[in-house]
């Protein structure tokens, strides 16, 4: 037993130890902050990285500039990053502990090295931005092919929006992948044609600034849709100069754009972005395809603490179609692949937008961001898939048609924090909003050659509420950080059926309590490793949940991923993750047919691997690999395949840019022979198809050409298993029915920067 003396002693050394550790806390732990400014522009820049390599603690300069990162040591490596500008080292000295750092960034063509492995849920995407920059979208509809493991098919004449396949899901025009752009949704709830609906054509390409996007069910501000992913495009906020192109090639095909400069000042600017699109198309009845785009945008920014935005954008397109084809018409040589059955196929569209979104910094680590969107919409479209199956005389048209208003908003607050010790980093994210759909005269009715309404089959009007909350919390500690959060929806569906011959209204709600859960280990600054789960949804059409007494609302989507990302090199990035997906319920509306037809439960099992690199300063290779396993899981062994679920897809490319003022890239897209039904007795055909294009510029102008289908392949894009019946024949046919692939297509471009 210890004396008091010894035992004070004792305790006086214990407290002496605790002092000098503390002292050597404070000695070694400190805070830089400074001002991060672009050397083009002289004004500061925002989303700037600042990453401490040595601890992995990031953050990103906020709308003035300013950083602030703590937990630094004398001697560690601070990199400063961002896309599209040179990155930059410091080595700390003590000596800046004690003033701030003023960082000024060159610009520079975007590289895979100025992106680094940070822990963040969705790092990918950073890295993806790269294709985008290197390589362009050069039309509205290869916006979603540049997401990896992402395939989209056209099937109407290039007015209606896009079938897309995404980690086992037959996705159709939206069902399983949530799209916004600038913050306004682009899936449309409860329409006329099918759940989901994301008709991006409203987009002009070259007005894309950089692509947000992530796999799986595992993000807190992702709501409705989000089951297989999601997609958040983001326009430009100003231009560097003013853009007139010319586009022309084979079928009648035009296309014109302008991007001019309306305001260019020290705090505001603004532009207007215009196109035009014609086309005949490649069928042999003329498409007679128009489009016109017209987009205005105002960008404020006091580079202090407050920046805001507000677009108004204008979409409207109007098209003929020959729509989807039996292999039997062509194999008996009633028509060849780009003839038709029924040539009055069609419709048109339009789409208003007003988007303001507003960003306001209440200190160095609080910020509140708030949005507001209005769109005006209108749909009409014509089809015929069966020909003459139920109606032999007049034939088996029909006409979809709404008219909608869209209102929405959101606000979201950030705030971070280090705990007391300095020896961990706490993000937290809160939010809510709403979406509100007003659509009027939601109708499906038997038609004649788009004039006579023979029946109509549904005719209502759909009011539809989604109420949202959602809170996301982010703990770094040294190697390891964890991400968990939820999202709270609450929705209201509303259906007055317009056929009933007295007031007919049905009403129906729901809430819906959706966890995740990232986690995220740091091996080292090259490599990441992480895994995800996390509870999603789609909601179901308004008529069908008020059909259905509520039954079947908000079917749940579980769904996990496990994977690394890893950069062996600063210009080689590999991505791979096995992931897994339970859906409680694939339970849509068909609109096409006016009916439900639920699928019951669904399990899907996947590998994805994707590499990026960079073999020179000019020189750029891409490609991803994805397989999924998607079976039913309440059907027997051999009756248990998922329709069009593809189970092998592939896509990417090599392309180049600045060389001797040459740039251009040769791309591919693939996919793997399908099953079209349920036992696999109906086959839709893969493909392999290849793009090419090839620019050159001197001075401000450039000219150039690109290729579709460089070598002339013989594809379908879009297939079906579909009973039909022809004209002439006494009984029905099942089999597949589909829209041709675009053969060789060529078209020149030229286009002058002022």
């Amino acid at each position: 037993m210890l004396s008091p003396i010894k035992r004070k002693k004792s305790l006086k050394n214990k407290i002496s130890l605790l002092v000098f550790l503390l002292i050597i806390c404070i000695v070694n732990a400190h805070e830089i902050n400074g001002i991060i400014i672009s050397e083009d522009t002289g004004k500061p820049l925002q989303g700037v990285g600042v990453y401490n390599k040595t601890t992995g603690y990031y953050m990103y300069s906020n709308v003035s500039g300013y950083f602030e990162l703590d937990d630094v040591s004398e001697n560690d490596t601070i990199y400063f990053y961002r896309l599209g500008y040179e990155t930059q080292e410091l080595v700390i000295k003590e000596s800046q502990f004690i003033s701030s750092i003023n960082m000024t960034l060159k610009i520079s063509p975007a590289s895979l090295d100025q992106v680094l492995i940070v822990s963040k849920a969705n790092v990918l995407s950073t890295f993806f931005n790269v294709d985008l920059k290197t390589s362009p979208v050069k039309s509205s509809q290869e916006i979603l092919r540049k997401i990896p493991g992402l395939i989209i098919g056209q099937h109407a004449g290039g007015g209606k929006a896009e079938q897309i396949f995404l980690r086992g899901f037959d996705i159709d025009h939206g069902t399983d992948i949530a799209i916004d752009v600038d913050g306004m949704p682009v899936n449309m709830v409860s329409h006329a044609h099918g759940q989901g609906y994301a008709d991006m054509h409203f987009i002009i390409p070259e007005t894309i600034d950089n692509i947000d996007f992530g796999k799986g069910t595992y993000y807190a501000d992702k709501g409705n849709f989000n089951t297989a992913g999601y997609v958040d495009i983001n326009t430009k906020k100003t231009i560097d100069d003013n853009v007139i192109s010319i586009e022309t090639g084979q079928f009648n095909t035009l296309r014109a754009l302008n991007m001019t400069r309306i305001i260019d000042e020290e705090t505001s600017s603004a532009y207007i972005a215009s196109e035009l699109m014609l086309s005949d198309g490649v069928f042999e009845s003329p498409q007679n395809f128009n489009r016109i785009n017209v987009m205005g945008r105002y960008n404020f920014n006091n580079y202090k603490d407050e920046s805001f935005n507000m677009a108004m954008s204008h979409f409207q397109s109007k098209w003929d179609a020959s729509g989807q084809i039996p292999i039997r018409a062509v194999e008996n040589g009633l028509i060849n692949r780009f003839g038709a059955i029924d040539d009055t196929e069609g419709g048109n569209t339009s789409r208003s937008n007003f988007w303001i979104n507003h960003n306001k910094q209440l200190d160095e680590h609080s910020s509140i961001k708030s949005s507001v969107f209005l769109s005006k919409y209108d749909f009409e479209l014509y089809s015929n898939f069966t020909f003459f199956l139920e109606d032999p005389v007049n034939g088996d048209q029909i006409h979809q048609k709404e008219d909608r208003t869209i209102f929405g908003a959101k606000t979201t607050f950030d705030h971070s924090f280090h705990l007391e010790d300095h020896d961990a980093q706490l993000k937290y994210k809160l939010g809510a909003g709403f979406r509100y759909d007003d659509v009027n005269d939601v109708q499906l009715s038997k038609t004649l050659n788009r004039q006579t309404i023979l029946e109509r089959l549904a005719y209502g009007n759909i009011d539809e509420l989604n109420a949202f909350s959602f809170a996301d919390l982010t703990y770094k500690k040294n190697k390891w950080t964890l991400n968990p959060g939820f999202r709270l929806d609450y929705f209201k569906f509303d259906y007055e059926n317009l056929l009933a011959t007295s007031y007919d209204n049905k009403s129906e709600n729901k809430v819906l309590f959706s966890p995740k859960l990232n986690i995220i280990y740091a091996a080292s600054p090259k490599l990441q490793l992480f895994t995800k789960t996390g509870l999603g949804y789609h909601s179901n059409d308004t008529r069908v949940v008020t059909a259905n007494n509520g039954k079947e609302v908000l079917p749940t989507a579980f769904g996990t991923d496990i994977g690394l990302i890893m950069k062996p090199m600063d210009r080689l990035v590999i991505n791979a993750a096995l992931w897994s997906l339970f859906l409680q319920q694939e339970f849509v509306y068909v609109g096409d047919a006016g009916i439900v037809e639920p699928s019951g439960k669904t399990k899907r099992y996947g590998a994805d691997l994707g590499l990026r690199y960079q073999l020179t300063d000019w020189l750029f290779f891409n490609t991803d690999v994805n397989y999924t396993y998607a079976r039913s899981s309440e059907d027997p062994k051999g009756q248990d395949y998922i329709p069009l679920a593809p189970d092998l897809t592939s896509s990417g490319g090599l392309n180049f840019k600045n060389l001797n003022n040459f740039s251009g890239g040769l791309s591919y897209r693939f996919i793997k022979d399908r099953p079209a039904n349920e036992d696999n007795s109906i086959v839709a055909e893969g493909y392999f198809i290849t793009d090419f294009n090839l620019n050159y510029t001197h001075k401000n102008w450039t000219v150039g050409f690109i290729v579709e289908n460089l070598f002339d392949t013989e594809w379908n894009e879009a297939q079906f298993a579909t009973e039909s019946r022809l004209f002439n024949e006494v009984t029905p046919v099942e089999e597949i029915h589909f829209t041709p692939g675009t053969p060789f297509f060529l078209r020149g471009k030229v286009s002058v920067r002022f």
